[in-house]
């Protein structure tokens, strides 16, 4: 069966190019399309098989720039010419699942999210200005473009990473998706030891949906460490700006990040995300989670607040504390909540809670997604 992988660009390796890596060693011989690539970003799995990219790829700096092409995007990715292929499959958060699928060939999309931008995050991104009221043709114009490459001519089949997500699709193209969590491997990740240092975490993405501020500003108020790990646009600002008690690390490797995992007293997860991959890893190390109370956090932890986490031991134990409200405010609150129930968050149950994200698990789940798509379009 010939296979061709669609990605909406490569100009680093973040939460998406996981799971993108880990379908090129599934599929080692599926041949990649996607807008634009930087040469050596992704792993050597992604990058040695036959990779075609847009005409939006030779243009100058369009690695450090892609995003100002949002206007493009639309046109670029129909460029693509997907003849001969038994089966596409888009990994999208973007205009990936938008690409033209010829006629009788299967087209499964693992969807991210619906283009956050323009839809479920355009406030954070535009706010009510005059950035809003002058990108909002162009806004209007995407949106529509999205919900027509989204019927069942050109998505064979919707499959989403979160419960959350998964609603997204269906009010935004009316679509059904069932929900395949994301593969996430924890083998480089040991379990911690029962006693954590004197810090909190936060891995940072340094985008505005991110919100690191939130997390900053709380901190402000506690007496307390938090050490920040990552890099992005916001960062410098942040850092300018942050009290004493806050330290930004900029971006590690990954051994450092496993440390880091293992040794935090809990991780801090301030943004509603689609999935939440930094959430799982930080629980395969066995820490829990003080986090947002949206998106795809509800799938992957086990709250404190739930009947059955109330006892050390129990097996299903807790794996985190959530706050309601996106305050500084409520998540002081969720800090001083955890710390008084810290003794009830063990490592082992919290990592065997976190296993249930597997590679494995995410294989067989996909297969059969496949498997559908595949008989449809016969």
């Amino acid at each position: 069966m010939r296979i061709a992988l669609v990605h909406d660009w490569l100009t680093g390796y973040r939460g998406g190019e996981r799971v993108l890596h880990h379908l090129a060693c599934r599929f080692p011989d599926a041949d990649l399309f996607t807008l634009v690539h930087e040469p050596g970003c992704v792993p050597e799995a992604i990058e040695s098989r036959r990779i075609f990219t847009s005409p939006l790829d030779r243009l100058p700096g369009r690695a450090a720039h892609y995003r100002k092409l949002l206007p493009l995007f639309p046109w670029a990715i129909r460029q693509f010419d997907l003849a001969g292929y038994d089966l596409v499959l888009s990994t999208s958060h973007a205009v990936a699942k938008s690409v033209r699928i010829p006629k009788g060939v299967a087209h499964v999309d693992y969807c991210f999210t619906p283009m956050r931008y323009v839809w479920d995050h355009v406030d954070t991104y535009l706010g009510h200005g005059l950035k809003r009221f002058l990108a909002q043709p162009l806004v209007t114009a995407l949106r529509r473009f999205d919900v027509r490459t989204s019927g069942e001519e050109s998505v064979t089949r919707f499959v989403a990473i979160s419960t959350d997500v998964a609603g997204r699709i269906q009010r935004h193209y009316g679509r059904s998706a069932p929900v395949v969590s994301p593969p996430v491997d924890l083998s480089w990740i040991e379990t911690a030891d029962e006693k954590a240092e004197d810090y909190y975490l936060l891995v940072g993405g340094f985008v505005p949906y991110k919100r690191e501020d939130l997390a900053i500003d709380a901190f402000r108020r506690l007496d307390r460490r938090l050490i920040i790990v990552g890099d992005g646009p916001t960062r410098a600002h942040l850092e300018r700006n942050a009290p004493d008690n806050v330290e930004f690390t900029g971006r590690v490797d990954e051994s450092t990040l496993a440390r880091h995992y293992r040794s935090c007293r809990a991780l801090l997860y301030p943004q509603h995300e689609d999935f939440g991959l930094v959430a799982v890893e930080a629980q395969g190390a066995g820490r829990p989670v003080i986090g947002y109370a949206k998106g795809g956090l509800m799938d992957t932890m086990r709250p404190l607040e739930s009947a059955d986490s109330q006892h050390r031991g129990d097996p299903h134990g807790p794996t985190g504390v959530f706050f309601d409200e996106p305050t500084p405010a409520a998540l002081c609150e969720a800090v001083e909540r955890f710390e008084k129930a810290e003794h009830l968050f063990v490592p082992q149950t919290i990592r065997q809670w976190a296993e249930r994200f597997s590679p494995a698990r995410f294989d067989e789940a996909l297969d059969h997604e496949i498997e559908i798509a595949m008989r449809q379009v016969q």
